[in-house]
């Protein structure tokens, strides 16, 4: 006899509806969303069966080929999945039973009100067509996927029905995959979104805080430019400063020299006015020198019939004439004086030019001096350099992680490969003890012992040494290992294989 199989059927006793309130068992032990009873009609392997489950756990049991997957089929065609998910057949049509045109599968469903039951039931035919019924009235497959989803039955996730053929699926759920399904099967329809959001915002915070570490590095960058360019800043404006005294004293040296020369005038003025008053004492003493000398002359031609008379006169006149003379000799030396006054004024002013033009020399030479100054150009070569440099990393970087890449991608190939090798030496040697154990139930006790006493010592053998015919047979391929096993449950009633 085959070993018994469970039954792989969608959540039929679950404790919460889909919005997540708890169900209360009925006085007969079932829930809303059991199945109270299953009935078949020309599908697969079945004529006719009519099945009433229990309210808890399930199990069919039977022999291989006994229809224990038909069963399952139909619970989720009538459930409204799609053949596809089952494994076995991409159209319905492949589940009617051969020689027959059409079939069908009913469920009668726990409903809410404890006093009735759902009917569902889904006809199919060869021609692929399905008609759906809801307590005996045609209805759309839309009414019986609501009717479902409203016990939260959910025939696509794998963690509420699993068929057989897609359990390889299963084993290759990652634990995030597995964890939201397992919410879906819950029965609270919030969870899984609450859980997407909960991710989404985990990955936002990411972003988050590396856009933060970015921003805090450029401000740090900036800062650290800022202070470099601050000296430039000072030295930019100690240069404006100076460019402003500079031109404050180019306007300046106008008014410093219009100064100059109006004190240099009024005192030449002031001197002008005592040479003159000195001038007319000088004149106005040669006037009065002059009319003595005028009445001489006048005399001396009245007198000049009679030289005695005017010989005493002459000799006088002689004696006021020396004194003229030497009055005349000294306001030579005085005229002499002033013109020497006059010419130490000049070689004043002269002076007093000389300072000026050393004056607009030294402005002249502060122009040149200021035009000399460089202006002020920024690193440019250096930013560049330096932004080419971050450039050729972040390239570097980017061609290690697609190195990286690779690289995992070649080992998680290689891991592959170990587990598939891995796996077909488990199964080889699963499959040669249950040959061996068989091989012993069938009298050969010491079966195990020389099998593994000639596997250990092959080396010690000059040639080829095989183990039992049927491991051999088996190992080599000529039938499968089924089949092997279904050749011995002929001559062994007592022995029974999976």
């Amino acid at each position: 006899m085959a070993p018994a199989r469970a039954a792989k059927r969608p959540k039929l006793e679950p404790s919460t509806s889909a919005a997540g309130a708890p169900h209360q068992r009925g006085d007969d032990d079932y829930v809303p969303g059991n199945i109270v009873e299953i009935e078949l009609c020309n599908f697969m392997t079945y004529d006719r069966l009519v099945c009433r489950p229990g309210p808890r756990l399930n199990l069919v049991v039977g022999p291989n080929g006994s229809g224990k997957s038909s069963l399952v089929c139909a619970i989720a065609l009538a459930l409204a999945a799609d053949p596809a998910i089952l494994g076995r057949a991409a159209s319905v049509r492949a589940f009617v039973k051969r020689g027959e045109e059409s079939g069908h599968v009913r469920l009668s469903l726990r409903s809410q009100d404890q006093g009735r039951d759902i009917g569902i039931t889904r006809k199919i035919d060869t021609n692929n067509k399905s008609e759906w019924l809801l307590d005996g009235a045609t209805v759309p497959k839309k009414d019986i996927i609501d009717v479902i989803n409203k016990f939260n039955i959910q025939i696509n996730n794998l963690t509420q029905f699993l068929p057989q053929d897609r359990v390889c699926e299963f084993a290759k759920l990652t634990p995030i995959q597995l964890l939201e399904e397992t919410e879906k099967a819950v029965g609270d329809p919030n969870l899984p979104v609450q859980h997407r959001q909960l991710i989404e915002w985990s990955k936002e915070l990411r972003n988050l805080q590396v856009a933060v570490k970015q921003k805090e590095q450029t401000l740090n960058n900036l800062k650290a430019l800022n202070a470099e360019q601050e000296k430039d800043v000072q030295r930019v404006r100690q240069r404006d400063k100076l460019l402003k005294k500079a031109e404050l004293m180019k306007k300046k040296l106008p008014w410093l020299k219009y100064d100059a020369k109006k004190e240099q005038f009024q005192k030449v003025q002031e001197e002008e006015k005592i040479f003159k008053k000195k001038m007319d004492d000088a004149a106005k003493i040669w006037q009065d020198a002059k009319a003595p000398i005028e009445g001489l002359k006048k005399e001396k031609t009245t007198i000049t019939s009679s030289m005695k008379k005017i010989t005493n006169q002459i000799n006088q006149n002689t004696n006021k004439r020396r004194e003229v003379t030497d009055d005349e000799i000294q306001l030579s030396a005085r005229l002499k004086t002033t013109l020497d006054d006059i010419e130490h004024l000049k070689r004043h002013e002269k002076n007093l030019q000389q300072k000026i033009s050393k004056a607009k020399e030294g402005l002249a030479a502060a122009e040149r001096e200021f035009q000399d100054l460089q202006p002020y150009e920024p690193p440019r070569d250096e930013m560049t350099q330096l932004t080419n440099d971050i450039g050729h990393k972040i390239c570097g970087i980017n061609d290690l992680k697609q190195r990286r890449k690779e690289k995992e991608w070649q080992l998680s190939q290689e891991r592959e490969n170990l587990r598939k090798c891995s796996d077909r030496l488990m199964q080889m040697e699963s499959k040669n003890n249950k040959l061996l154990q068989a091989l012993q139930r069938a009298g050969a006790e010491r079966i195990n012992e020389a099998y593994s006493w000639v596997q250990n010592n092959k080396n010690m053998f000059r040639g080829e040494v095989y183990g039992p015919v049927l491991l051999e047979v088996c190992l080599v391929g000529c039938m499968p290992t089924n089949c092997c096993l279904l050749c011995i449950q002929d001559s062994y009633d007592d022995t029974s294989f999976d």
